[in-house]
């Protein structure tokens, strides 16, 4: 398992107001090595031609690494920040929820990199996304 314990969904899904809350990401499930979270495609993520927004799938994704990341360090004695993310959004999405799997490609020690694959409802792909999270001593 990757994780340094057990991960706690209701603890993730409960942080204080930030981006991710207000775009509706819910962390929903994980295993030995995966984080899932989904995202509804609504009002405030869709571009206005009525298609998820690409930058919303962005933030879902970077949203997730960065738990990730989180959850494999010492988050006492170092933070986790985004340093790159790239994105092929493949298939536009208009209604429903989006799911993020995310899965570590390299776990370093100054730097995690992330698969993080996003589904529709009919699990179809519609973005990929590999994320570079820097791992910082805490000033």
């Amino acid at each position: 398992m990757i994780w340094k314990e057990d991960i706690n969904l209701d603890e993730l899904n409960s942080y204080p107001p930030y981006l991710g809350n207000y775009l509706g990401i819910q962390f929903t499930a994980w295993t030995e090595n995966s984080l899932v979270a989904t995202m509804p495609v609504n009002e405030m993520t869709k571009q206005p031609f009525g298609i998820l927004h690409g930058g919303a799938s962005v933030v879902l994704a970077e949203t997730l690494g960065t738990f990730a990341s989180s959850l494999v360090v010492d988050t006492n004695q170092l933070n986790c920040v985004g340093l790159e993310i790239n994105a092929n959004h493949l298939r536009p999405v208009r209604t429903g929820n989006i799911r993020a799997v995310c899965h570590p490609i390299h776990l370093g020690k100054m730097t995690h990199v992330w698969d993080i694959r996003l589904f529709d409802t009919l699990d179809k792909i519609v973005c990929i996304c590999r994320f570079t999270v820097a791992i910082l001593a805490r000033q």
